[in-house]
């Protein structure tokens, strides 16, 4: 793979992300062309409904879809980078578990948004404290992390089964089935801010820091002796992944899969070069869920929770790239 092809892929990438944003606020139950949307944007448009259609509704909803697809593809390419595994995502370290038992119990208490949204990103960040402290205290390498995110993650997962057992069946309980299911639909400007202002930061980081993950899919001595010091440069990724995977499950809920299949993607088009990978995988995660939410919101009458329409297109697109990683390993041999 040539640097060449992976700025092609670039310039095709980002024009097709631009338009799948546009379309996505111009689709819904009171459609507009994309050139009106785009109009509102900057003040214009035909009315003023339309333009709080778009700016109140429609806009922090697809800004919100493009973070989190950013957030979810770029941690996706980092752990499975760290983990050297490419079937690893932010489900192997406890994140997603521990959001998931933050928002039930909030839930579960009544809680409003900004509450579940807290909740969430506390207990996602104490969750990855454990795998750490296992780390800290057994060792850092990937396989002992694993094994440790998977014991936290069976914790958790018990505890949101707990927290669903004792709630209120009558009011708790849908609201705490609905939350795990993934969407969008409580999007606003308020819940916002936080998230894009993570997104930022996190990108940023890994952008930064792309060549030392190139080094990390090395084993330990090897990178240690290019000058890369394994182990704290794993603990930083391991924590730069975990805040944005925790910020994008307390606002979206539980949205598999686009950890797990855009990097494989993303990695066909552009190569294992983190310095390539990371900005494609990072707008194509951007694009895949802006248009798996406009999906969700005006296929049906009702809208689909999120996490159940990346599942059903997730599990296959999955099959079908796991399948040809194991094709192309047999051939190998």
């Amino acid at each position: 793979m040539t640097a060449r092809r992976g700025r092609r892929v670039l310039w095709i990438l980002i024009p097709t992300a631009a338009a799948l944003f546009l379309v996505s606020l111009a689709v819904g139950r009171y459609g507009v062309s994309p050139i009106e949307a785009f109009r509102s944007l900057f003040g214009g448009g035909e009315s003023d409904i339309l333009r709080a259609l778009i700016l109140r509704v429609r806009l922090p909803r697809t800004i919100a879809a493009a973070c989190v697809g950013v957030n979810l593809a770029v941690s996706g390419v980092a752990l499975q980078g760290l983990f050297r595994n490419p079937l690893v995502d932010g489900r192997v370290l406890g994140v997603s578990s521990g959001a998931a038992f933050g928002a039930a119990l909030a839930l579960s208490l009544a809680g409003g948004a900004a509450v579940v949204q807290g909740m969430s990103f506390l207990f996602a960040v104490a969750a990855v404290g454990l795998v750490v402290w296992i780390g800290w205290r057994f060792g850092t390498a990937p396989l002992i992390l694993v094994v440790g995110g998977i014991a936290v993650s069976a914790l958790f997962d018990a505890l949101v089964g707990l927290v669903k057992y004792v709630a209120d069946p009558l009011s708790r309980l849908p609201a705490i089935t609905y939350w795990l299911l993934g969407g969008l639909g409580a999007s606003r400007w308020e819940t916002l801010l936080q998230v894009a202002v993570i997104t930022g930061i996190g990108l940023s980081f890994f952008l930064l820091f792309s060549w030392r993950l190139n080094l990390l899919t090395l084993p330990d001595a090897e990178a240690a002796s290019l000058g890369l010091h394994a182990r704290p440069m794993r603990m930083a990724v391991i924590g730069a992944a975990t805040v944005l995977i925790a910020a994008s499950v307390s606002i979206s809920g539980m949205i598999g899969w686009i950890g797990l299949v855009v990097p494989h993607v993303a990695r066909a088009w552009v190569g294992a070069d983190h310095r390539r990978l990371i900005p494609a995988a990072a707008v194509l995660g951007a694009a895949a869920l802006i248009g798996l939410d406009t999906i969700a919101r005006t296929a049906l009458p009702s809208e689909i929770p999120l996490g159940i329409l990346t599942g059903l297109i997730g599990i296959p697109a999955f099959l079908l790239l796991f399948l040809r990683l194991v094709r192309a390993r047999g051939a190998e041999r």
